[in-house]
């Protein structure tokens, strides 16, 4: 087994790879304890080689790692890769582009929603991962042969599953289905921490100026805090918490150290003192500049029994085109759609629309229908062109 613990064999076996068509890529981290993810393992493998990579190694620099994830001639194979890329942005200020992420191609492929590695692994190639270690400290040395051949795994199992899964793709002609949804996957700025924004994070359902604009203010407070002292934000402060110091805010100290959650002492230190500045400054803040979020759709008299008969369509259309159904519409799109015919959502765009948008605004103007028979869904034409239909796949 190849595994890097320094600066000359990690460069010699990025520019081995610099070449390769593609590269399949994972990581092992730890963040029970921090705010930032600790990369304890890289995982690499090309058509023929294979790698582990310790970034924990002494004197280590995964500067030709973060080029090679880098380089835009090389695709880089990866499965639910999102905290990967987090981890990659934060660490080495890089995304993997272009991407190829297995998860969102099965979703295009017909594997159903957010189908699992495992899963994938065992469908596309018949070999079924042992996924033992998958609960080990990885930031523990030394590590375990069993431990290790776990972490390669990821990988090299990786390879053969990647090709006969866009040999699919590409036979069913969805490569840029895929595409798309990589370009979305891959923007630096999906990864970034805005202290400002981290109050979306409370998912709150008060639409009120005042409670959004100390929610607001609380939520930076605790996110730039954590940040500094690379704490999970929970540890620092809970959610309901700050919900809490939102709906009420402490006056002064003593107020804010009564406040139920807040630790011994809190309301006198350092900590205690920033956060009534956060308050203050949310309570200085107009209402007319405070967040908002989206009022839920107004749907009119009757709508309830059409969102089922866009559901069922939904499930219908998916199922006949071998596509996830998440990846298609949610149901505030369904919502969205059943208000409004000219709905800014993702279904009525591109391939979506070609795969159910059309037909949804068909059924909802009541140009189609939908009808069973003999255990199977069909579209039928309403009028003289009933006798066109579309028949459910076996």
């Amino acid at each position: 087994m190849n595994v890097i613990s320094d600066t000359e064999a990690l460069t010699a076996f990025c520019d081995a790879l610099s070449t390769a068509e593609y590269i399949t890529v994972d990581t092992e981290f730890m963040r029970e304890s921090t705010f930032w993810p600790i990369l304890c393992l890289v995982q690499v493998a090309g058509p023929e080689d294979e790698a582990i990579i310790d970034p924990l190694a002494d004197g280590i620099d995964l500067t030709p790692l973060y080029d090679l994830i880098a380089d835009e001639s090389v695709l880089k194979v990866m499965h639910a890769a999102k905290q990967d890329i987090e981890i990659f942005h934060h660490e080495g200020g890089v995304t993997p582009v272009p991407l190829f992420d297995t998860q969102i191609a099965a979703m295009v492929a017909g594997f159903g929603d957010q189908v699992g590695y495992e899963t994938l692994i065992a469908k596309l190639t018949k070999f079924r991962p042992d996924k033992g270690s998958r609960f080990t400290d990885w930031s523990h040395r030394p590590l375990t042969d069993a431990q290790m051949d776990y972490a390669l795994a990821d990988v090299t199992h990786l390879r053969p599953a990647y090709e006969k899964l866009r040999r699919r793709i590409e036979e069913n002609g969805r490569l840029t289905w895929v595409e798309e949804e990589m370009v979305k996957l891959a923007d630096p700025a999906l990864y970034e921490v805005v202290p400002t924004e981290g109050w979306r994070r409370l998912k709150p359902k008060r639409n009120q100026p005042k409670y959004l604009a100390m929610l607001q203010a609380v939520a930076a407070w605790r996110d730039r805090e954590a940040m500094a002292r690379d704490l999970p934000r929970n540890r620092l402060m809970r959610d309901d918490v700050l919900a809490q110091i939102a709906a009420r805010p402490p006056e002064d100290e003593h107020s804010l150290q009564r406040v139920r959650g807040i630790p011994k002492n809190f309301a006198s230190g350092r900590l205690g003192q920033g956060l009534m500045a956060a308050i203050a400054e949310g309570q200085a803040k107009p209402a007319d500049q405070a967040p908002t979020i989206p009022e839920p759709v107004d749907l009119p008299p009757g709508a309830g029994a059409l969102m089922d008969l866009l559901k069922v369509l939904l499930k219908f259309k998916c199922d006949t085109n071998q596509v996830a159904q998440k990846l298609i519409a949610t149901v505030p799109d369904l919502e969205a759609i059943a208000a409004d015919d000219n709905a800014d959502v993702a279904a009525l765009k591109g391939w979506r629309r070609d795969i159910f948008g059309d037909e949804a605004l068909r059924l909802k103007a009541g140009e189609i229908a939908l009808a069973a028979g003999h255990g199977k869904v069909r579209i039928v034409e309403v009028g003289p062109a009933n006798e066109d239909s579309e028949e459910a796949a076996e």
